[in-house]
């Protein structure tokens, strides 16, 4: 998908990369912890309620300790995203449109709807900036459809 010659990708496709691993996600499981400690060795905190909320910060550490690469590019042929081993690839021609949905949190999903009348939500991890990623869709010849504040897709 890179022109070799000059390690730039090819005209007209989008990129999105995003790694897991993040000095802010660092911070807050530090901060976590360390509020633990302290907790315990100032209000001698029972461990065991300690413990539980510990446990609340496994994920993050574990997404530190991995850092798991998600990512989604939009060529002129094919949207394409991947998580760690799981890659989907779908042509452009195959896709009748993408609908945007802006969430109660302000946050946007993606769900492409497929000619066959079949969905799929693009993970919240692979997915870019919403309007950055409207303005590629378009130039790619992809309609759209935007909803805004609905709670199901």
């Amino acid at each position: 998908m890179h022109d070799a010659a000059e390690g730039v990708p090819p005209r007209g496709t989008f990129r999105y990369r995003r790694a897991g691993r993040s000095l802010w996600t660092a911070l807050v499981v530090a901060a976590v912890w360390l509020a633990l400690v302290t907790a315990y060795v100032v209000i001698e905190a029972s461990p065991v309620i300690l413990a539980i909320i510990a446990l609340f910060t496994l994920p993050a550490l574990w997404e530190l300790a991995t850092n798991p690469i998600a990512s989604l590019s939009l060529s002129p042929q094919a949207l394409v995203w991947q998580r760690g081993k799981d890659k989907v690839t779908i042509p452009l021609d195959t896709i009748d449109h993408i609908r945007l949905d802006t969430r109660l949190d302000l946050s946007v999903r993606a769900t492409v709807v497929l000619r066959s009348g079949q969905r799929l939500r693009v993970p919240p991890d692979t997915m870019p900036p919403h309007r950055p990623f409207e303005h590629a869709l378009h130039a790619a010849g992809v309609p759209t459809q935007r909803h805004h504040f609905s709670l199901r897709g």
